[in-house]
């Protein structure tokens, strides 16, 4: 179906708790049209809505949500309950290198919820508060290495799947990594979008567990 400039296949959406209302400017916002086109399409019944004793026009959250999933467009953050975002923890010291995977990953629509360190000991406390649902590690980081990472995780029973990126390692530093549970070890030469992708493989594979 394609309408308004919006094509896209139908997706199942996640369920919303909230009931809060969005009006026609906020939800112009969110899919970067006119608020006339927002109305247009509550009045032809494309977006669920329905209006006020005063003429103006809300949508339920969640119909939103759907509506935004089943034409291919980016769900805002605030459509998704906190708790049902996966937590991924990123340990690297590049800033430069995490502002670019973090655009990655909003550009793949992927949802979650990216919690940054830039050391492998404050990686290590983040894991211990969060729980995530995945790991990434540069393996060069300036305190210890994903190696040493790995190795604490792995003493302490943590199972979680860890990606590691690196711009080069020896061939035997890889084949420890893999020995110890390692799900992938990612060049960055590869690009970022090569790690966004092992990481949307990951957490498909978690959430189909």
């Amino acid at each position: 179906m394609r309408f308004g400039g919006i094509s896209g296949s139908v997706q199942t959406p996640k369920p919303l708790k909230s009931k809060r209302y969005w009006g026609t400017q906020r939800v112009a916002r969110a899919c970067q049209v006119s608020p006339a086109t927002v109305a247009s399409w509550i009045d032809q019944g494309h977006l669920k809505g329905h209006k006020t004793p005063t003429g103006r026009r809300r949508v339920i959250t969640e119909d939103l949500a759907a509506f935004l999933r089943a034409h291919g467009m980016q769900v805002p953050s605030e459509l998704v309950p906190e708790r049902s975002r996966p937590v991924v923890v990123l340990i690297e010291d590049d800033a430069a290198w995490r502002r670019t995977l973090k655009a990655h990953v909003v550009r793949h629509g992927l949802e979650l919820e990216l919690v940054e360190a830039e050391t492998g000991v404050d990686g290590l406390l983040e894991i211990g508060r969060r729980e995530p649902a995945l790991i990434v590690i540069d393996y060069g980081l300036p305190d210890l290495n994903a190696e040493q990472v790995v190795e604490r995780l792995r003493s302490r029973g943590v199972r979680t799947e860890v990606l590691v990126v690196s711009g080069g390692m020896p061939e035997e530093a890889q084949a420890r990594l893999r020995a110890a549970g390692v799900t992938a070890v990612i060049g960055k030469g590869d690009g970022v979008g090569a790690v966004v992708s092992a990481m949307a493989m990951a957490l498909a594979r978690r959430a189909a567990a």
